[in-house]
């Protein structure tokens, strides 16, 4: 029966003799034959799991082999971690006062999500005229988001476009 490098070795697939062995409770049994782990595992009804095959002689534990492999697929699941992505709100100098609520709340969902939000407020036409009324929309979004984010970059003007970008607290 052969095994590839991956899987973990239990009972006769364990070929290596003696080895270091630890008990269901996790006491050292010592370094003893792998016959007479073998016979300690079966009489308390569990399995020899080889846990450390790369040491010398390698590490096996008496324990029950589909709550190990449970445990072990339940940590490979865990290492998933969230990848935080920039979420853009684009807004005008111009733009109503229920639409801003409304961004400010897709603002607030993706900070709450971990997400990093890039808010643009763009200028066009005679808007460049009057970029104070785009400055006062940008304040007045981040005061509203202050409580869920912090500034990462203050507002910057960019071309015709005002810039800032808000981190997750």
């Amino acid at each position: 029966m052969a095994v590839d490098r991956n899987q973990t070795r239990i009972n006769e697939q364990i070929r290596i003799t003696p080895v270091r062995v630890i008990d269901a409770d996790g006491g050292q049994l010592g370094v003893i034959p792998t016959r007479e782990a073998l016979e300690r595992a079966r009489d308390a009804g569990l399995d020899l799991v080889e846990v450390a095959p790369t040491e010398r002689p390698p590490v096996c534990r008496i324990m029950d082999y589909g709550k190990y492999k449970y445990q072990q697929s339940k940590k490979t699941h865990q290492k998933h971690t969230h990848q935080t992505k920039t979420k853009e709100i684009r807004l005008r100098p111009k733009t109503g006062e229920h639409d801003i609520e409304f961004k400010i709340k897709q603002a607030e969902r993706f900070l709450q999500h971990k997400d990093k939000v890039q808010v643009k407020v763009m200028f066009r036409g005679r808007e460049n005229a009057h970029r104070e009324e785009g400055r006062k929309v940008m304040e007045g979004v981040l005061a509203q988001l202050a409580e869920v984010g912090k500034v990462e970059s203050p507002p910057m003007e960019q071309g015709r476009q005002l810039i800032c970008t808000i981190a997750p607290k």
